[in-house]
C-alpha cells in the first residue's frame, strides 16, 4: 500500500516505517528535520510541520491509508490535537479514508485500565498531554473516516515478540510493550476490519 505516515522520527514511528517496508509497502512521512531520518527504497521525505495544512496535505496525496504516530515531548506544546485536525482535513480533501493512530492506554474510557498508582502519576506528569490526546481521539471519532485508534501501554524498546495482549476487553491491564510490538499490531489494521471504529488496546 502507499501509507503517509505522521511521526516518523519518534521510536514507534521508526518502527512503523522499517516494518512497513520490509512488508513491501511504499511510505510517504512528514518530517521537520530530513536530516533526522535515512530514507530508506521506497520511502519519501516531505519536509514539513504537521502544524502546517500545506506539507501534511502533500504528504497524504495519493495515499491509501493514514498512520498517525505523532507524539509530544520536551517543552513543545502538544500537536497531537492541531496536528490531527489538519491531517483529517488532508484526508477528506484527497478522499482518504482509513486512519490508523497511536494515542495511549489511559486515554478516555481505558482510564481504569491503568493501576492506580500510575494513573496518579500520569495525572502530575502527563497531564496536558493526555489531554491533548483525549481531544485527539474525539476529532477522530468526529471525522467520518474509517479510523482506528490502538492504545498501547508504557512503550519500550524491546524487540519485536508478537506475544503482546492486545483488543477491547476492559480487564486488559496497562502494561509494559515494545515499540516493535505496537507497530506490528498497526500494521495488522491496514487489512484488518475487526477493530474499524473502535480502540484497541495493546499490552
Amino acid at each position: 500500500m502507499q501509507i503517509a505516515l505522521f511521526g516518523a522520527t519518534g521510536g514507534t514511528g521508526r518502527q512503523i516505517l522499517a516494518q512497513a517496508i520490509s512488508q513491501g509497502h511504499q511510505i510517504r512521512a512528514l518530517v521537520r528535520d530530513p536530516t533526522r531520518l535515512t530514507a530508506p527504497a521506497g520511502v519519501t521525505l516531505i519536509h514539513g510541520d504537521v502544524l502546517d495544512l500545506a506539507p501534511t496535505a502533500e504528504c497524504v496525496q495519493g495515499t491509501e491509508a493514514v498512520i498517525c504516530a505523532l507524539g509530544s515531548h520536551g517543552g513543545r506544546t502538544p500537536i497531537e490535537a492541531a496536528g490531527t485536525a489538519h491531517i483529517l482535513t488532508a484526508m477528506q480533501s484527497h478522499g482518504v479514508r482509513r486512519l490508523i493512530t497511536i494515542t495511549s492506554l489511559g486515554v478516555g474510557d481505558s482510564r481504569g485500565q491503568l493501576n492506580p498508582v500510575f494513573r496518579i502519576l500520569m495525572d502530575l506528569t502527563l497531564k496536558t498531554i493526555m489531554r491533548a490526546k483525549a481531544e485527539q481521539e474525539e476529532l477522530i471519532k468526529a471525522s467520518g473516516l474509517d479510523w482506528t485508534i490502538v492504545r498501547p501501554g508504557g512503550l519500550t524498546d524491546g524487540p519485536h515478540t508478537g506475544t503482546y495482549r492486545s483488543g477491547l476487553d476492559p480487564t486488559i491491564k496497562g502494561g509494559r510493550v515494545s515499540r516493535a510490538d505496537v507497530a506490528d499490531f498497526v500494521l495488522q489494521q491496514l487489512s484488518d476490519q475487526t477493530y474499524l471504529h473502535q480502540t484497541p488496546a495493546v499490552t
